[in-house]
C-alpha cells in the first residue's frame, strides 16, 4: 500500500476557496421509514427548525467563499436533502447513483438529470448499486470506498474506471455506520478523521498505512455524527455536538467551524449528507 505523503497536499491552513457544493434544499424531510439505525418515524421531525439548521449550513458555506448550487426538491422524497449520496463529480465528471432501498432509488434520476442539465462531463448512471459520496470519499487521487452495507463493491471499480481514480475498498462492520461518511470524514488530500471500530481488521489496517497522521476519532464523537463533516483543508465544517473532535482538529491546525444539524442526525444524515462536492465544474453563470 502506498503512503500518501503530506507533501502532495496541502498542509492545515491552506484552505483551497471557491469550491461548488450542490445541496437540495429540505421542504418535504421527515422520518416517515427506517433504512437505518437512526431512524425512528414515531420521532416527530421539527420542519421549521430542519430549515433553519439547513439554511445556517447554507449561509456557512458561503461565508466561508465557497458557492452553493441547489437542486429542487421532490414531494414523496423526503431524504432528498442528502443530495451527496446521489452522486460523484470529480474533475467535472458525474457518476450517478443507483440506491439499494427503494424508498430513495427515485433521487438518483433527479439528481443524474440535473448533471445532464447543468454541462458536467459523461454524467452516468452506475450499473452496480452504488450509494455516491455516502460511500465514496476522495482524498487526493484516490477514491476510500466503503462496502457492507449500501454500495455493492463492484461498484468501486466501476467508479475508479469512470473517474479515473485509484480506488481503496474499506469494508463497514457496524450497522450504526451504513455509510462511509458517517465513519470517516476527508481533511485534506493527505489527512482524514475515522473511527477504527467502525472498519473490519483489515481496513484498519489499510488506513493506518496510508494514513498515518489520521486524526482518530471516539464513538463520543460520532454520536452526533461528526465524522459527516465537510473540509476545505482548512476549514472544518462539523457537527456542534463534537466538541472533542472539534478540539483535537484545532490542536492539528484546522479551523472547525460548528453547525447544528441535529433535525437531520434523526434521520442519520449530516453535514457530509447535505453536501455534494462539484469538484473540477465550472458552473457556466449559474447562480
Amino acid at each position: 500500500m502506498t503512503m500518501v505523503s503530506r507533501s502532495e497536499a496541502a498542509e492545515p491552513g491552506a484552505s483551497r476557496p471557491g469550491r461548488e457544493y450542490l445541496m437540495c434544499p429540505p421542504t418535504y424531510f421527515d422520518v416517515v421509514y427506517s433504512i437505518n439505525e437512526w431512524m425512528d418515524p414515531s420521532v416527530a421531525v421539527d420542519r421549521s427548525l430542519a430549515q433553519r439548521q439547513w439554511q445556517t449550513l447554507v449561509d456557512t458555506f458561503r461565508g466561508l467563499g465557497h458557492r452553493v448550487h441547489l437542486v429542487d426538491p421532490v414531494s414523496g422524497l423526503p431524504d432528498m436533502v442528502f443530495v451527496t449520496d446521489s452522486g460523484l463529480v470529480v474533475d467535472g465528471v458525474a457518476l450517478g447513483a443507483r440506491y439499494r432501498t427503494e424508498q430513495r432509488g427515485p433521487e438518483a434520476e433527479h439528481v443524474l438529470r440535473w448533471f445532464q442539465d447543468n454541462g458536467f462531463r459523461r454524467p452516468t448512471r452506475p450499473r452496480y448499486v452504488n450509494e455516491g459520496g455516502g460511500d465514496l470519499l476522495v482524498a487526493g487521487r484516490t477514491i476510500l470506498a466503503g462496502t457492507g452495507f449500501r454500495t455493492d463493491e463492484r461498484a468501486h471499480t466501476e467508479a475508479g474506471v469512470h473517474l479515473g481514480l485509484r480506488v481503496v475498498t474499506l469494508r463497514l462492520v457496524d450497522p450504526r455506520y451504513y455509510h462511509l461518511n458517517t465513519a470517516l470524514g476527508v481533511l485534506d488530500d493527505s489527512t482524514i478523521a475515522y473511527l477504527p471500530e467502525a472498519f473490519d481488521p483489515r481496513s484498519v489496517a489499510v488506513l493506518r498505512s496510508m494514513f498515518p497522521d489520521a486524526v482518530v476519532a471516539t464513538e463520543e464523537d460520532t454520536r452526533s455524527l461528526g465524522l459527516n463533516l465537510v473540509s476545505d483543508g482548512h476549514n472544518v465544517v462539523l457537527s456542534a455536538q463534537a466538541t472533542s473532535l472539534a478540539g483535537r482538529l484545532r490542536e492539528r491546525g484546522y479551523n472547525p467551524v460548528p453547525v447544528d444539524m441535529s433535525e437531520f442526525t434523526k434521520s442519520g444524515g449530516g453535514i457530509r449528507c447535505c453536501t455534494m462536492e462539484l469538484s473540477g465544474w465550472t458552473p457556466g453563470g449559474l447562480s
